[in-house]
């Protein structure tokens, strides 16, 4: 059977697709649901990093903070900053969030490398949009959020628990210094 140069061609594009489809995926751990209603404008503007869990684009980073901002084409766009305290330099990422359902569910995919995109699940918030608890796509990511570079311990301890809830190992946050 001869295969024809269509076929390999068309067979191409379907893996292509087929390996952003899944690298495009934004997925929430099991049994978390995502904030709603969600007010995404008062989710805009500036929020401190209280922890997170740790991984190779954050580590070593203190003074991390994120700020939102909602672009003409109603993306968000992604602003995060932190102060690496071991090569004592800023570093800056900068990416673009889209509503994974409806900008009613605090339920996003962000990206900041072209079309990869990675889940950004806001599972709790208080009703003043002061704290947040962010998960995202299984139980390797966490932060906790705030407007300040504080956050109350009753906060903090109904997060946890919320986290612990979900399979968390919150052991393993690291606490940001804000300094």
């Amino acid at each position: 059977m001869k295969i024809q140069k269509w076929q390999i061609g068309l067979a191409g594009i379907g893996a292509a697709a087929l390996i952003i489809g899944l690298s495009s995926c934004a997925s929430i751990p099991k049994g978390a649901k995502a904030v709603h209603p969600f007010n995404k404008d008062r989710y805009l503007g500036q929020w401190y990093e209280i922890c997170r869990m740790d991984f190779k684009f954050e580590k070593n980073l203190n003074n991390v903070t994120a700020n939102y901002t909602l672009k003409d084409n109603g993306t968000i766009r992604v602003d995060n900053r932190g102060y690496n305290y071991i090569t004592k330099e800023w570093k800056q990422s900068i990416g673009k969030a889209k509503f994974v359902e409806s900008a009613d569910r605090g339920r996003l995919k962000v990206s900041f490398f072209g079309p990869f995109y990675s889940g950004y699940n806001v599972i709790a918030i208080d009703p003043d949009y002061k704290y947040a608890m962010v998960a995202g796509n299984n139980l390797g990511y966490l932060w906790l959020l705030s407007r300040e570079k504080t956050i109350p311990h009753a906060v903090v301890t109904d997060y946890l628990k919320q986290a612990q809830s979900l399979g968390y190992d919150v052991s393993k946050l690291v606490w940001t210094k804000h300094d």
